[in-house]
């Protein structure tokens, strides 16, 4: 099948415009979406007629267009049930499933909030279960040798730190730390604006280092002449453009290999180790919640399992009478 979609178009700008998920979100969204119309297409000789939705969607048809969307997507409850079978067959994960299901459940709900189909397959439709694992967190002696890696002699080198610094220091996304602009970053008073999900800002606290550390870079900056007005990128590429996630992913690899760590520590394991060391250290929950952004406390308690692990290792090694001789 080839070409795009103009329903799934319309409902992944709905994704964005109006529900604020991410660029990426959306994008991921929609490959879930032609995956399952190529099953439909491959197994249930649904055929997509795109050329004719287009002109539906030009008229304005509601009925054609209710007709056509329930013939190509808004497929029986079998066929979903037959989809998820696929899934199985080639492997993926319980998680990627329940991603795959979770848009399923979005596009349908969404279809019949607009008259688009009369009948919801997906209220028949559970969600695997998922093993709940356990976010991965290093050390604070592993954050210190990552912090040190990388070399102040240069401007990318000193905004490598002042990243880090940054991530470490607040606990904040990848997404979030690329999309700090000049005038979010408040030196004086100890605090960063953060743009988050589904563009939901916050204010959140920043250390004495990290604030040291971006100091350090914006002087270097300043001397190389880099846009640093209050609209301008904070941490910009040698081109003098907003960084990506990607790129930032790139240089902590590169950094985790300088300090000899476990290559497989990523920037979300410096957000995790964040969380779980001002947890190990007494912080309240919900104070770590607003922190982190988390729109639920029950995102934020998996990092009680954590601590409560460490405690019991603790514990079991110290007491004697912890466990039986």
């Amino acid at each position: 099948m080839s070409g795009s979609i103009p329903i799934v178009e319309q409902f992944l700008s709905y994704l964005i415009d109006e529900r604020h998920f991410s660029p990426y979100t959306s994008r991921c969204y929609g490959l879930d979406l032609r995956q399952f119309a190529d099953f439909l297409a491959a197994e249930y000789r649904i055929e997509f007629d795109l050329q004719r939705e287009r002109m539906v969607l030009e008229k304005r048809d509601a009925t054609a267009l209710n007709t056509i969307c329930g013939r190509m997507l808004a497929a029986n409850v079998d066929a979903v049930r037959g989809f998820l079978a696929h899934l199985s067959v080639q492997n993926y994960s319980a998680a990627t499933t329940a991603r795959k299901i979770a848009t399923l459940r979005s596009f349908h709900k969404w279809m019949e909030k607009r008259g688009h189909t009369s009948s919801n397959p997906m209220t028949l439709i559970r969600t695997p279960k998922q093993a709940r694992r356990l976010p991965k967190a290093i050390t604070v002696d592993q954050v210190e040798k990552l912090l040190a890696a990388p070399s102040e002699s240069d401007l990318l080198g000193a905004r490598d730190r002042a990243i880090l610094e940054t991530l470490y220091s607040t606990g904040i996304r990848v997404s979030e730390v690329v999309a700090i602009n000049r005038g979010d970053m408040d030196i004086q008073g100890c605090v960063l604006k953060v743009k988050g999900k589904g563009r939901r800002e916050r204010a959140v606290p920043i250390g004495t280092h990290a604030l040291a550390a971006v100091a350090r870079y914006l002087v270097r900056a300043e001397a190389e002449k880099v846009p640093m007005d209050a609209g301008c990128p904070l941490f910009v590429n040698k081109l003098g453009s907003r960084l990506s996630s990607r790129s930032v992913r790139r240089k902590v690899s590169k950094y985790l290999k300088i300090a000899g760590l476990d290559p497989d520590i990523s920037p979300h394991t410096i957000r995790h180790s964040f969380a779980t060391h001002l947890l190990d250290n007494g912080a309240d929950l919900r104070a770590v919640q607003e922190l982190l952004g988390h729109q639920s406390l029950s995102s934020t308690q998996v990092y009680t399992h954590l601590t409560t692990a460490r405690m019991r290792e603790a514990y079991d090694r110290a007491h004697p009478r912890a466990e039986a001789s």
